[in-house]
C-alpha cells in the first residue's frame, strides 16, 4: 500500500568555511617578506529547490541528514581557498518547511524551480594578510573558517488540489471523486472510509481541467484532534474552492442542513481563513426516494439562515451512483475556480526575514555566565562560542585578539560584578583559563 506522507523530519549542515593561513614571504633578496596567507573559502549552502515531478517526502524516509562540503583553508601567496559547491536537496511541490526547535515557518515552497537556501555555509577564516597595519606589518595571526549552519527542519507537504471534497463519512465524497476522475480510491461502506486524501485530475467537457481531492471524512470535533482530526484538515488549507456533499436521501438518518452546518463549523475552528474559500453544494444520492423533498426543506432551511446581502451558494443536485448532473457541477466548478485567486497560507509576517535568522539573534544577550559544580566559570552564548570555534588558539596573537574581544563584549566586568577572583578557572566548551583582574 502506497502511504501518502506529509510530514517528515530531517537535519542540514551547511558547510564549515576553510581556515585562514599564516605564511609569509620568503624570497630571495626580500628581508622577512610581509605576510602571505590567504583566506578559506566559504563553506557550501544547504538549498531546497523545488521539483514539481516529487509527489511524496517518501525520500527523506531514507536519508535524513543532508550536509554541505567545507571551504578549503587558505594557502601561502595570499591565494583563497576554494569556496565549496552548494548542496541541492530536490523537495516537491507544495513543502512547508519549519524550524523544528523553534516551530516558525521558514518558507513554503510552490513553484516549480523555486530555491531556498535552508542553512548557510560558513564564512572562510581571514589569512593574515588581513590582519597587517603599520604598526604590526608581520601578524602571526589568522581566524579559522566559521562553523556552517545547522538546523533541524521539518517538511509538510500538503496535497496540492484545487478543488476539496469535504462531508461526513459515508456521504458518497469517494464514489463521485471514482466517477469524475481517474482516481480510483478504495471505498468501504464505514466511516473514515478515506484514510488517506484520493487526488484525482479532472477534465471538463470544455476542456477545463482541475485536480480533486477527497479530504478525509470529518467528524465533529476532529479540529479539536478528536478521530483522524488535523492530519487531514490540513490537507484542505490549499484548496480554492470547496465542494460540500451532503447526503440528501439521509439515508444514516442524520438532517442534511445540519451536518452542512457541523461540517462549516469544523471549517471554521480549524482555520478561519477555510470559510473564505467559495463553496459549492453538492446535494448527492438524488436518486434516492426521499431526496426531492429533503432538498426542499434544505433549500428553504438554508435561504432563512442567510444574510440577506450574502450571495448564496450554488447547489448542485446529482447523483454520483448514476452519474446524474455531474456535467454541471464541474463545469461550474471550473468556473468559479476561474475567478478565484490563490489563497496564500501565511502572511509575509509569518516569515522570518531571511537574514533574520542568520547570524546573531540581535535580541539574544551576546553571552551567558553560569557557575559549574567546582565553582569554575562557564561561558556560553551563540556569539561568544562563534567568536571561539574561528579562534586560532595554537597563536597567541590569536588568542590574544579573543582576550581583546571578550574584553570588549564586556566578559571581564561581567565576571568582576559576579564576584570572580584573581586565578578563578573561566572555561568556554573544553577550552580554559585564568580570570586575571
Amino acid at each position: 500500500m502506497s502511504m501518502f506522507l506529509d510530514t517528515a523530519k530531517i537535519k542540514v549542515k551547511a558547510g564549515k568555511g576553510g581556515d585562514g593561513m599564516v605564511a609569509f614571504r620568503r624570497e630571495k633578496y626580500v628581508p622577512n617578506g610581509g605576510p602571505w596567507g590567504g583566506d578559506g573559502g566559504r563553506g557550501g549552502n544547504v538549498v531546497f529547490v523545488v521539483d514539481e515531478g516529487l509527489r511524496t517526502l517518501m525520500d527523506f524516509r531514507y536519508n535524513r541528514q543532508f550536509k554541505a562540503d567545507s571551504g578549503e583553508k587558505g594557502m601561502t601567496k595570499g591565494m583563497h581557498g576554494r569556496g565549496a559547491e552548494d548542496l541541492f536537496v530536490r523537495v516537491p511541490q507544495g513543502t512547508t518547511v519549519r524550524d523544528a526547535e523553534t516551530g516558525k515557518v521558514i518558507t513554503d515552497l510552490v513553484e516549480h524551480g523555486q530555491e531556498f537556501i535552508v542553512a548557510h555555509g560558513g564564512r572562510g577564516g581571514r589569512g593574515n594578510i588581513r590582519f597587517a597595519t603599520p604598526k604590526n606589518p608581520a601578524p602571526e595571526i589568522s581566524e579559522n573558517g566559521e562553523p556552517g549552519e545547522e538546523r533541524q527542519l521539518e517538511l509538510e507537504l500538503k496535497v496540492l488540489a484545487d478543488v476539496g471534497l469535504v462531508g461526513f463519512p459515508s456521504v458518497g465524497k469517494s464514489t463521485l471523486l471514482s466517477v469524475i476522475t481517474a482516481a480510483k480510491p478504495k471505498i468501504g461502506a464505514y466511516h473514515f472510509t478515506t484514510i488517506v486524501p484520493n487526488l484525482g485530475m479532472v477534465r471538463t467537457k470544455s476542456g477545463e481541467s482541475f485536480a480533486v481531492a477527497d479530504l478525509p471524512g470529518l467528524i465533529e470535533g476532529a479540529s479539536q484532534g478528536v478521530g483522524l482530526g488535523t492530519q487531514f484538515l490540513r490537507h484542505i488549507e490549499r484548496t480554492r474552492v470547496i465542494l460540500h456533499v451532503l447526503d440528501m436521501s439521509a439515508s444514516e438518518g442524520r438532517d442534511p442542513y445540519e451536518d452542512y452546518i457541523a461540517i462549516n463549523n469544523e471549517l471554521e475552528t480549524y482555520n478561519l481563513r477555510l470559510m473564505e474559500r467559495p463553496q459549492i453544494i453538492v446535494a448527492n444520492k438524488m436518486d434516492m426516494p426521499d431526496a426531492e423533498e429533503n432538498l426542499k426543506v434544505f433549500r428553504q432551511k438554508l435561504a432563512a439562515n442567510y444574510d440577506e446581502f450574502d450571495e448564496l451558494p450554488q447547489i448542485f443536485p446529482i447523483s454520483g451512483l448514476a452519474h446524474q448532473g455531474l456535467e454541471n457541477l464541474l463545469e461550474a466548478t471550473a468556473e468559479l475556480l476561474d475567478k478565484t485567486p490563490e489563497f496564500l497560507l501565511y502572511d509575509e509576517a509569518d516569515f522570518e526575514a531571511e537574514e533574520a535568522y542568520y547570524g546573531f539573534n540581535p535580541d539574544e544577550p551576546e553571552f551567558d555566565i553560569s557557575r559549574a559544580d567546582d565553582a569554575s566559570w562557564i561561558l556560553s552564548g551563540e556569539k561568544l562560542e562563534k567568536l571561539f570555534t574561528m579562534t586560532n588558539f595554537d597563536r597567541d596573537e590569536s588568542v590574544m585578539k579573543f582576550a581583546r574581544q571578550l574584553r570588549g563584549m564586556g566578559v571581564d566586568e561581567a565576571l568582576r560584578a559576579r564576584g570572580a577572583k584573581d586565578g578563578d578557572i573561566v572555561r568556554i566548551g573544553t577550552f580554559e583559563f585564568e580570570f586575571v583582574d
